[in-house]
């Protein structure tokens, strides 16, 4: 079978490898855990079976330090420069990341309650 996304998963394996994200077979897996889809969806991603939703593929880029339009469509520089947008969507610390993590594990009603909470 002919991967339809070949080209954007092979942008999203290029952007994890720069960003020193989990290499090997626990890659897909990492992904998945992360982003909180199945290890299929993740699968299916790098391999380029299926794209992301728009906004995980925003999510993604902003998470991994790479350029929106790069990441979706091919076009334009790989990783965002000084002055751009970066300063907008800083990269996430590893407890940060972590701490994101376990907020989107949790059911939406103890989202919400940890929110209230924490307001």
């Amino acid at each position: 079978m002919v991967a339809p996304y070949e080209d954007f998963a092979d942008r999203l394996r290029r952007t994890l490898d720069r960003a020193r994200f989990v290499e090997g077979r626990g890659r897909t897996g990492a992904l998945a855990h992360r982003y909180a889809v199945s290890r299929e969806t993740a699968r299916k991603w790098l391999t380029g079976l299926s794209l992301p939703e728009l906004a995980r593929i925003i999510e993604l880029a902003r998470d991994f330090d790479a350029s929106f339009e790069w990441l979706a469509t091919g076009r334009g520089q790989v990783h965002l420069g000084v002055g751009e947008a970066s300063s907008t969507y800083p990269r996430l610390t590893d407890p940060e990341a972590r701490l994101l993590d376990a907020f989107r594990s949790l059911p939406e009603a103890k989202r919400r309650l940890l929110v209230e909470f924490l307001s």
